[in-house]
């Protein structure tokens, strides 16, 4: 006679329990490298699709790289700055890029602004007041003394007010990821802002479900704890958000 068969319990991922908490609506939007056209088109897509929805506490989570690589960085903040003037509750985390474009503009090392310049940074100064052949005419020592004239203040006093992790519900934000096997409260700033293989190779539950941008995907990742929406932007021409509700996530893209 044969015994009857039973189908082996699976656990739900956590991508499938998790939630945030009610009344509330999260748009995570991804690294924008200097693509203020694009941040416009998807705040645009964020606000049709808040409206239509109805009601709630909304809250815009941007996860970092706000600047470099792309066009107009200078506009990126820009807008970013009008965005948290308007009263919307938005919130803005600590990129590597945005880490290094504050370190030089403050520390007026040529060393420091070197750096600056291979990562990206050289879209970034010239998407403020000064033209290529002016550029092209500084050695690095007369670039470090130019740069501090070509940012202003409230540029980077508002990019140093940005946060490490927002923590909402079942979901952790964060600009890289974080460090596994270490608890969420004893992140360091280093790995949140850096981290990457140790990290997008990690399998296995998480504390939170972790947001992140970063690493760049064609599409976006969503793996066991993980959800990845760096969709490369400012090559791509395709801007990411994750939108949350409830138990309910769905994505915009320009």
């Amino acid at each position: 006679m044969l015994g009857r068969l039973f189908k082996k319990a699976v656990a739900p991922r956590p991508l499938d329990t998790a939630r945030v908490p009610d009344g509330v609506r999260v748009y995570a939007i991804g690294d924008i490298h200097g693509r203020d056209d694009l941040l416009s088109a998807l705040l645009a897509k964020i606000d049709a699709d808040d409206q239509a929805r109805g009601p709630a506490d909304t809250q815009i989570i941007f996860l970092g790289d706000l600047v470099d690589r792309g066009p107009g960085s200078a506009a990126v903040i820009e807008t970013a700055m009008a965005l948290q003037a308007s009263g919307k509750n938005v919130r803005f985390l600590m990129g590597n890029h945005e880490e290094v474009f504050v370190s030089a503009c403050r520390k007026g090392d040529p060393k420091v602004t070197r750096f600056f310049l291979r990562i990206g940074g050289e879209e970034t100064l010239l998407s403020y007041p000064i033209t290529r052949d002016e550029y092209m005419a500084l050695d690095m020592e007369q670039l470090t003394e130019r740069l501090a004239t070509l940012v202003p203040q409230a540029h980077i006093a508002f990019v140093e007010s940005f946060e490490d992790q927002i923590i909402i519900g079942d979901y952790a934000f964060v600009h890289a990821g974080i460090r596994p096997g270490v608890a969420l409260a004893d992140q360091k700033p280093s790995d949140l802002r850096w981290i990457r293989d140790e990290f997008v190779g990690q399998r296995g539950d998480l504390e939170k479900v972790i947001v992140y941008g970063h690493t760049i995907y064609e599409e976006v990742e969503e793996r066991g704890s993980r959800i990845g929406i760096d969709t490369g932007a400012y090559d791509s021409g395709k801007l990411t958000a994750l939108a949350l509700e409830g138990g309910d996530r769905w994505y915009l893209q320009t």
